[in-house]
């Protein structure tokens, strides 16, 4: 355990018994408690990194501290009625839509989470993956996938924007998989949901929820679904889900079935509100998730490799305003044809390649011409105006970067090829046939 997990674990233990002899009115004894509680809460705030946890323990320390100053005026004779008020450690209660947890932003937590050690550490080794900040990502910049983003929007946007359209019968999606080809957007789309959905948003991994101390994984995914019920809107996003929840077997280790039956627990909500919250989940190979956890997503929405349209949507979005590239709406069709069987990422890829070209002709050019401007410009041996030098021989401020041309990308789409096979589509699409639908 963390140097400042075992000084929080013992000072709350030590409040404890301070508010048991406050509350039996053993004034003195409750008093030297608290002071010596408040050392191990001050070294926890000293090894604390994470800022939420820590103003959690601060604003405990402050109640515990004024208690002690009571406490000691009334010893010292300075105050004659006897000290009431003492301070209170509860137990959790549950909230209205869920079994307990902390506060509304789904990463603090009120007072009495404050009161359990083991509360606190697991809500202070979640809290980063709260996003804060919301991704720079809009439905817009997705080029294609318009079932997935329509799914996502059924099951985010418009429950909170028109609530009357879901009541009775008619409810949200609470589980949507997305599955498909390395590269193709599914995390994207996961962001720019992030972005456009005005709830708590967690976006989570394997090395979120595993522990190597027995029996804290299963706690973290209680705790972690705990804390989006507080948020009382909230969104849970598991990237490679099959890490976590791949097929059950008996090879498999008692710590990795314990992940995957709280999981199971958790997603299926008995005895839960679970109103508000969806579990969004993507994966490359969906064929390895539990057959009861792939169940518990109701939606299962392929993302494809891209069409040709979205494939010409994505170099103008990977280009975007530079102002060096010179390319016209037919240059961007032909290089949508030219990629047929490239994922997005393969695209990203072949445009940050063309876009490095033209550092790569200031490197080996031995000749460069006078431009207009003053500045100098890589050109050909036979150009009237070039001159014979290099790169070394030109002032920082002096050289002018060429154009990136269609030559460029045609360069690197000869060095850059598709990273997803026939056989790998093969999969998806059979995978498809039988559990899920087209994206």
């Amino acid at each position: 355990m963390a140097a400042n997990s075992s000084y929080l674990s013992k000072g709350i233990e030590i409040v404890r018994q301070a508010c048991v002899a406050d509350s039996e009115e053993k004034f003195e004894e409750a008093y030297n408690l608290y002071v010596s509680s408040l050392q191990y809460f001050m070294h926890a705030l000293k090894w604390e990194k994470n800022d939420r946890l820590k103003a959690s323990i601060r604003t405990k320390v402050e109640e515990y501290m004024a208690r002690a100053e009571k406490l000691k005026a009334f010893l010292d004779g300075q105050e004659k009625d006897a000290p009431s008020g003492g301070v209170a450690v509860k137990k959790r209660k549950p909230k209205k839509g869920g079994s307990g947890g902390g506060g509304g932003d789904g990463g603090g937590g009120d007072d009495d989470d404050d009161s359990d050690p083991e509360q606190a550490r697991l809500r202070g080794a979640l809290a980063s993956a709260i996003l804060t900040e919301k991704p720079n990502v809009k439905w817009d910049d997705v080029a294609g996938l318009e079932n997935a983003k329509e799914a996502l929007k059924e099951a985010v946007i418009l429950p909170m924007k028109f609530p009357q359209l879901f009541q009775g019968k008619r409810k949200p999606w609470k589980g949507i998989l997305l599955y498909g080809p390395p590269g193709t957007g599914k995390s994207y789309l996961a962001k720019a949901l992030a972005n456009e959905a005005d709830c708590t948003f967690f976006s989570v991994s394997s090395s979120d929820l595993v522990s190597k101390w027995m029996g804290e994984s299963e706690r973290l995914v209680r705790q972690l679904f705990e804390m989006a019920r507080d948020a009382g809107r909230a969104i849970i996003f598991i990237d490679e889900v099959d890490s976590l929840c791949g097929s059950r077997s008996d090879n498999e280790s008692e710590s990795s079935r314990r992940i995957k039956t709280e999981f199971l627990v958790q997603m299926n909500g008995v005895g839960k509100d679970d109103d508000g919250i969806l579990v969004a989940a993507a994966t490359n190979t969906p064929m390895q998730i539990d057959s009861a956890m792939r169940r518990r997503f109701e939606k299962r929405i392929y993302i494809p490799l891209p069409e040709l349209e979205a494939r010409i949507r994505m170099f103008e979005i990977h280009i975007g305003n530079d102002p060096l590239v010179k390319l016209t709406p037919q240059d961007y069709r032909r290089l949508g044809e030219l990629t047929e069987g490239y994922s997005g990422a393969d695209i990203g890829i072949v445009t940050r390649d063309a876009l490095m070209q033209p550092i790569r002709k200031v490197q080996t050019a031995k000749f460069f011409k006078e431009l207009p401007n003053g500045k100098v410009t890589p050109c050909r041996p036979n150009d009237p105006a070039g001159s014979p030098m290099t790169w070394v021989d030109i002032e920082g401020e002096k050289l002018q970067e060429p154009d990136v041309i269609m030559d460029d990308f045609l360069h690197a789409l000869e060095t850059t090829r598709p990273t997803v096979s026939p056989e790998d589509l093969e999969m998806y699409e059979k995978f498809t046939a039988d559990f899920g639908q087209e994206g």
